[in-house]
C-alpha cells in the first residue's frame, strides 16, 4: 500500500492529470507532474512538476526518484523512455499502453478475447487500401494506427474506389482501414480494477459525439443500451485480466441491433465518466488513485436519478459565467488560457435528484 503523504508521479499533464491530482490531494498525497509541454494545467494544481522530453532519461530518473508509484493521464505516451522509473510500480502496466497505442494490436486483441471489432485492414500502401475497401466495403475510415485522438489522424472514404479511379495519397505512416458500423448509439464501459484484482463498474451513459469528439454523456442510457452493457462489460472485464490492469479502463462500445461492437480503449480515466465527479458514490479519479496505491475501492454506485455532462469545447468556454447563474450545474473549467477549434476547455455537470 502506499500510503497518504507519499508522492504519486503522473505522466502527461492535461486536465485528465489535472483532475487525477485534485483527487490524490484529498486523500492526502502529493503530486508530481512529467510533462514535456510547459503550460501544464495539471501543473497548477501539483507539489512539484518536471518539464522535460520524454526521451530525457536522466530527468525521467530524477521524476522516479521522488515518487513511490508512477501513472499516466495520456495513453500516447512512448513505452520505451518508461524503462528510466526503475523499480518505481507504474501502474497500469505499460502493457497496457503498448496495447492501446496501436489500433491494428488493439483489434486484434480484443478479438482474441472474443470481442467484436468493427471489420478492419491493416493499410500501408494506396494499394492496400484499394484492397481493403473491395474486402470489407464503403463507405470506412482510414486512421492512423498510432497517435491519433479526438477525431484526429482519420479520413473518411465515402464509396468504393474504381479501377483507374486515383487513390487518396496517403500519409507514409502505418494506418488501418475500418468499415463503417451501423449503430443505434454509443456507449462506454468504465471500470476500475484494484491491485487486488478486485473490479468495480460505473453504470454506463449514452454518449454523443460531434466532429469526433465527445459532446456529452447521459444517464441513464436508453434501454437498447442497457440491454447490452452485460456483454461489453464482461469483455471489459476480460480485457482488463489479460493485461494485469490496475486502475480505470474506459472501452468505447457501438450499441447495434447484433449487439456490441468495440470501437477502442483508453488504459487512463476517460471524458465519459467525468460526470463521476458528482454523478457517482465515488467518482473515477478518486478510485485511480485509490486502486494504483493499494487502497479499498470506493463505491461506485449512482448518486443521482440521472446526469448529463456535457463538454465545453472551444469558444463554448465563453459562456461559463452564464453557466453558473443556474445553481444546478456544476462547473469544472480546466485553466487553459486559449480556446481553440476542438479544445476541450471543460465541462458542466447536472444531476436530476427526483
Amino acid at each position: 500500500m502506499i500510503a497518504p503523504g507519499e508522492t504519486i508521479g503522473i505522466l502527461g499533464g492535461g486536465q485528465l492529470g489535472r483532475m487525477l491530482a485534485m483527487a490524490a490531494a484529498r486523500l492526502g498525497y502529493r503530486v508530481h507532474i512529467y510533462a514535456p509541454e510547459a503550460d501544464s494545467v495539471a501543473a497548477e494544481v501539483a507539489a512539484a512538476f518536471t518539464c522535460a522530453a520524454w526521451e530525457d532519461a536522466a530527468a525521467m530518473a530524477r521524476f522516479a526518484a521522488d515518487c513511490a508509484v508512477v501513472t499516466y493521464e495520456f495513453e500516447n505516451v512512448p513505452v520505451a523512455p518508461l524503462v528510466a522509473l526503475g523499480e518505481v510500480p507504474l501502474r497500469p502496466h505499460p502493457r497496457a499502453l503498448e496495447t492501446a497505442q496501436d489500433r491494428l494490436t488493439e483489434k486484434r486483441f480484443v478479438a482474441s478475447l472474443g470481442g467484436t471489432p468493427a471489420p478492419f485492414a491493416a493499410v500501408d500502401s494506396s494499394a492496400e487500401l484499394a484492397a481493403a475497401i473491395t474486402q470489407i466495403g464503403a463507405p470506412g475510415i482510414v486512421k492512423t494506427r498510432r497517435d491519433g485522438y479526438d477525431g484526429k489522424g482519420q479520413w473518411r472514404i465515402s464509396g468504393r474506389i474504381m479501377p483507374g479511379e486515383p487513390l487518396p495519397e496517403l500519409p507514409a505512416t502505418p494506418l488501418i482501414y475500418e468499415g463503417f458500423v451501423t449503430f443505434a448509439a454509443e456507449f462506454s464501459v468504465i471500470l476500475a480494477r484494484g491491485a487486488d484484482g478486485e473490479v468495480r463498474f460505473w453504470e454506463s451513459p449514452q454518449n454523443v459525439h460531434e466532429h469526433g469528439i465527445l459532446a456529452s454523456s447521459t444517464l441513464p442510457a436508453p434501454p437498447l443500451v442497457r440491454a447490452q452493457v452485460a456483454e461489453a462489460r464482461a469483455l471489459t472485464a476480460r480485457i482488463a485480466e489479460a493485461l494485469g490492469y490496475v486502475g480505470v479502463l474506459a472501452v468505447e462500445f457501438f450499441a447495434t441491433a447484433q449487439g456490441p461492437v468495440f470501437n477502442e480503449m483508453a488504459p487512463r480515466v476517460h471524458n465519459s465518466g467525468h460526470w463521476t465527479i458528482e454523478g457517482a458514490v465515488t467518482c473515477q479519479f478518486a478510485n485511480h488513485i485509490r486502486a494504483i496505491c493499494g487502497l479499498p475501492l470506493g463505491d461506485t454506485a449512482l448518486a443521482a436519478t440521472g446526469v448529463a455532462m456535457r463538454n465545453l469545447i472551444g469558444a463554448e468556454a465563453h459562456g461559463w459565467a452564464a453557466l453558473l447563474e443556474d445553481p444546478a450545474n456544476h462547473l469544472h473549467l480546466y485553466g487553459k488560457a486559449e480556446a481553440r477549434p476542438g479544445r476541450k476547455m471543460g465541462h458542466v455537470t447536472r444531476l436530476r435528484l427526483s
